[in-house]
């Protein structure tokens, strides 16, 4: 397959996200102003591999067995259920609120695992969902150390209001990922979800590059501004036991 025919096929594959998981060839072929017989063609041979399969009922192709076979031998490699769960389950239950485990996947973060709140009201989302790198704490503490060139793609592709509190104004931004940057980790409020608050601190691979983030988040009128201080430390003791695990495998 030439490098061009594969480039284009994996760029397909980015439309099957958790937000839209299925897709007809024809919708398909629209949303990328491609022939619908290229379209076809792709998926077909994705579907003969294992990587789609073709709802019987709705003629839509979806991820096949193969993407989980892959994510479970990334977990493995990372062993989140063994080494990193286990921590972040300890977070959850001494602050009180889900904790969220979020990496770096090209320009975007991914929620990789959540230790969730034992309270009633909680903050909720999904395992595998992209979120951009400039709404919420779990993604701007990543987007503050990506480099510069990075953080101006992102917002040359345009910056979406998500809740009350997103920041859309470039300069804005690019000045409070500068401020983040310099203390070392992110508060933000109702910037993804509205009444939100989420306190993150960075993952780092061995050679200090950004690699994911860890996240406290939860409801406003339980995560006033004047308990900040307190999760944050606790915060910062656990992170240091992930930090720790990760400088021996990544």
């Amino acid at each position: 397959m030439a490098l061009k025919t594969l480039d284009n096929a994996l760029e397909i594959l980015r439309y099957f996200t958790y937000e839209h998981p299925a897709w007809g060839v024809r919708e398909l072929a629209k949303e990328l102003n491609i022939s619908h017989s290229i379209i076809y063609r792709v998926l077909a041979t994705f579907e003969d591999h294992g990587f789609l399969v073709q709802n019987e009922d709705t003629k839509k192709y979806e991820l096949g067995i193969k993407f989980w076979e892959y994510g479970l031998i990334v977990r493995s490699k990372l062993r989140i259920s063994d080494m990193i769960y286990p921590t972040m389950e300890k977070l959850a239950n001494e602050t009180g609120e889900s904790v969220f485990l979020t990496w770096l996947d090209e320009l975007e973060g991914i929620c990789v695992d959540i230790a969730e709140s034992s309270q009633r009201v909680k903050f909720a989302v999904s395992i595998g969902s992209r979120t951009p790198l400039y709404a919420g704490a779990s993604n701007k503490i990543i987007m503050a150390y990506v480099p510069e060139k990075d953080q101006l793609a992102i917002i040359e592709k345009g910056l979406q209001e998500f809740a009350g509190y997103t920041i859309v104004d470039p300069q804005k931004l690019l000045k409070n990922l500068e401020e983040i940057r310099l203390q070392g980790w992110c508060y933000s409020l109702g910037e993804y979800s509205d009444a939100v608050v989420g306190v993150a601190l960075p993952l780092f691979t061995r050679k200090r590059k950004i690699t994911g983030s860890i996240t406290v988040a939860g409801p406003e009128y339980r995560f006033p501004e004047s308990k900040v201080r307190e999760v944050l430390t606790i915060l910062e003791i656990r992170t240091s036991e992930i930090q720790a695990y990760l400088d021996t495998i990544l």
